[in-house]
């Protein structure tokens, strides 16, 4: 997947814009900047679809990589779409996550406070969400 793509998630509280210009990006800030909120509504929007409220506008499909999910398979089942990792997952630390989601061509956005020191990202790409 290459250039820049422009995602539009909202529901009848919360509106976010934003332009992914990178395979990798960082979503960092502090505890009740909606990082979560965003997250959920994604994972609410592919359970749910339109019944969840969310609405979400792109030209590719956005998915949620829960915690709890074996992230293996699903990379693996995953082609062409941008996805939504959360801070809780631990696996985004591992070298092997970090081996293998460089061979895909996803989209990724990272829910983290860590330094993922196996990914390269650019500081360009990490975003900090502003209320």
């Amino acid at each position: 997947m290459k250039g820049k793509h422009t995602v539009r998630i909202s529901d009848n509280r919360v509106k976010y814009n934003f332009e992914l210009a990178r395979n990798i990006t960082i979503v960092q800030g502090n505890s009740g900047t909606g990082k979560t909120t965003l997250f959920d509504m994604i994972a609410a929007y592919a359970r749910l679809k339109e019944k969840s409220g969310v609405q979400i506008v792109c030209d590719k499909p956005c998915i949620a990589l829960r915690p709890d999910s074996d992230w293996q398979i699903v990379l693996d089942n995953t082609i062409d779409s941008i996805v939504f990792i959360d801070e809780e997952s631990e696996y985004i630390t591992k070298h092997e996550f970090a081996s293998a989601i460089k061979k895909t061509d996803n989209y990724y956005v990272i829910f983290t406070r860590e330094n993922l020191h196996d990914l390269p990202y650019s500081v360009e790409e990490i975003y900090e969400i502003h209320t």
